[in-house]
Parts: C-alpha cells; structure tokens; sequence
C-alpha cells in the first residue's frame, strides 16, 4: 500500500491541477461569473468546511455520486467505496467528500485497508448507504483549499 499511495497523491493533485485549468476557461475569455461557483463554510467547531457550489458550478464539474457499501456479514464486513472518490489532501491524508445536502458538500476522513480493483474497502470512513462523490472530488478539493480557476 505504502508504495501506491505516492503514486496515487501525484495524480490527485494533477488531476486538481488539471481540472482547475480546464474550468478557467476554454475558448473565448471568460464572462464575469454573477456569483462565485463555490462557497466554502466553515463548520463549527472542527478544521472541516462546507463546500457549496452553484447550479451551474456542479454541471460544469459533472458531479456524480455512488452510496458507501458494505460487503459481507458479521464481523467480517467491510465498508467499500470506488477508489475513484478518494482524494489526498496537501499532508497526503486520506478524504472523501460526501453529500450533505443538495449541492453541499463536506470532506470526511477515511481509512483504507486495502485496495482490491476499483474498490477502496475501507477501516473507517462513512457509514453505508451514505453517498460519496466519485466524480468532481478533485474540483471540491481544489475549491475547498482556493485553487480555483479564476
């Protein structure tokens, strides 16, 4: 594990990058924005934000979610998620982000035991059946963190 996790740190932060550059602008310049695309909040009493974004700022990422799962029974049962909505904050700690309400967005920790395919099954992390986001968690991380392509 230790050995993907640089790798792996390296494409969520290029892919932050990229999709950061690819929402500044693509043809002509851009027409002054009416309201920001994202509003960042800070939740009480924790080091977390809230991301909210606009109507227009969630089509453009194209966000798209899939619910935590939990395989098996007993005490062998374990959380799973898409590898794709993990994401890798700057000290290389482990997020996803999770839907809160309609366009809001908040990062959660999670833990990964282990990586099987396209699955991150996870120690800790959100309870079944909560969505995660699986596509748009790098722009959420860009926001949240002011990479924005403005």
């Amino acid at each position: 594990m230790n050995a993907v996790r640089p790798a792996m740190r390296v494409w969520a932060v290029a892919a932050a990058l990229l999709a950061s550059s690819v929402l500044a602008a693509c043809g002509s310049p851009p027409a002054p924005l009416a309201e920001k695309p994202a509003e960042v909040v800070p939740i009480e009493g924790t080091d977390l934000n809230k991301v909210v974004l606009t109507e227009e700022a969630a089509m453009r990422i194209g966000i798209k979610t899939a619910p935590v799962a939990l395989v098996g029974s007993g005490t062998a049962s374990r959380l799973t998620i898409p590898l794709a909505a993990v994401v890798y904050d700057p000290e290389g700690v482990t997020w996803v982000y999770t839907q809160e309400d309609v366009l809001t967005y908040v990062r959660q920790l999670v833990t990964i035991a282990s990586v099987q395919g396209e699955l991150a099954v996870l120690s800790a992390g959100p309870s079944p059946g909560v969505d995660v986001v699986v596509v748009g968690a790098a722009e959420l991380l860009g926001s949240e963190y002011g990479v924005e392509g403005e």
